[in-house]
């Protein structure tokens, strides 16, 4: 099915991006909320990692190590941090993620507008079909 092949080439490319940045999954996805959302408080990266401060705390030790990242004062909560990520790491990553995301959309620019939208309304619904599934109240 070629789903299942998008799948195991996402995981594929997810790994690659993993060694070019040299994190462990936790990390990459604390770099990926950090690319898309901006600088983040600890309990909110926590949060959106699904593990606890502590772990959040170690995670981000590692990102800061390996120079991905910095804490910075939060700006209005004189005794919050935020996580940054450095413009390096965001070089590095998007060094490896825009020629994919350019080729992914130079794929869907060959077909006609009404062809587009069938593939991304089907795309939703998978997206929408996994979300259903990921809920902590599915079972």
């Amino acid at each position: 099915m070629l789903l299942r092949a998008v799948i195991e080439m996402s995981d594929l490319f997810e790994k690659r991006l993993q060694s070019h940045l040299t994190v462990n999954p936790t990390d990459l996805e604390a770099m990926e909320h950090l690319l898309s959302s901006g600088p983040l408080g600890p309990s909110e990266l926590a949060r959106r990692l699904h593990v606890s401060t502590a772990s959040t705390t170690t995670v981000v030790d590692r990102l800061v190590a390996l120079g991905h990242v910095t804490r910075e004062a939060h700006p209005t909560d004189r005794r919050g941090v935020l996580v940054v990520p450095t413009d390096a790491s965001r070089r590095r990553a998007m060094s490896v993620l825009m020629p994919m995301i350019l080729d992914i959309d130079a794929v869907l620019d060959r077909y006609p507008a009404e062809e587009r939208s069938v593939i991304t309304d089907y795309l939703a619904q998978v997206v929408d079909v996994y979300r259903s599934h990921t809920t902590p109240d599915h079972d």
